[in-house]
């Protein structure tokens, strides 16, 4: 796993994996600042504009499309051009009309498709606890926090967020017979259907059995899992997820 150090920039050549950009292009790219997801998975917005999306030549024509509010990301408009974009992320481009949605291909880099519906988020419960009020904190995978009145959803459960009032539409439980995307392990990017989960009594992590579109079945970590619906996924996937 590359360390990013303090620096404002970064050795192309000790980019995170997931960044779908070619290591030897360049001596220095952009280093994500600090925001809703960590460093080591997330890729700078520059990049996105610049190197994936080609909507610019070079950095200098990059940030200037994003200073102009020209990019919202979960539908709120986004300037700072070290902006740290993660899996799931919904990145709009009004002038163009154009939605993308941050996936997960099988190599775990991160990958943006084309969609046609942007007004949801998905976001993964990582954890949550009681605060004044006996209100329940939900902290999400991409470093946001909601605050309920009720506590009545569960670590590992996916909620489907309205964007950008980022209010709860749906909730998709962790549960058996679930459909989950992995996002971690040699088995990242693949999709399945929950057949068994499995609570450790011990230290060790809590385990889950996947059994994915060939009927194989196959173990990982339960943290890996990131529900996208009951029965079937509820957002268009990249074609290598299916």
């Amino acid at each position: 796993m590359a360390k990013m150090g303090s620096r404002k920039h970064l050795k192309r050549y000790k980019a995170p994996k997931s960044w779908p950009i070619h290591p030897k292009e360049d001596t220095w790219t952009v280093k994500p600042s600090a925001g809703s997801h960590s460093i080591i998975d997330s890729i700078p917005l520059t990049l996105v504009i610049r190197d994936v999306l080609k909507l610019a030549d070079n950095s200098r024509e990059a940030k200037r499309i994003i200073n102009s509010g020209n990019v919202l990301v979960d539908g709120r408009v986004v300037k700072d051009y070290k902006f740290p974009v993660g899996f799931m992320d919904v990145i709009e481009i009004p002038k163009t009309g154009e939605s993308y949605r941050v996936l997960l291909d099988r190599k775990g880099r991160l990958q943006l498709l084309l969609i046609d519906d942007n007004s949801a988020k998905l976001s993964k419960i990582v954890n949550k606890s009681t605060i004044k009020g006996g209100k329940t904190q939900l902290n999400l995978h991409d470093g946001k926090n909601i605050i309920l009145d009720e506590d009545e959803y569960s670590v590992g459960d996916v909620i489907c967020l309205k964007v950008p009032e980022q209010e709860i539409a749906e909730v998709y439980p962790l549960q058996v017979g679930a459909t989950v995307l992995v996002t971690g392990g040699k088995h990242t990017g693949e999709l399945g259907t929950v057949s068994e989960i499995i609570e450790n009594k011990s230290s060790n992590p809590n385990t889950i059995i996947i059994e994915n579109s060939s009927k194989d079945e196959f173990l990982t970590l339960k943290d890996y899992a990131f529900v996208l619906g009951n029965e079937e996924p509820t957002i268009t996937l990249l074609e290598v997820n299916k």
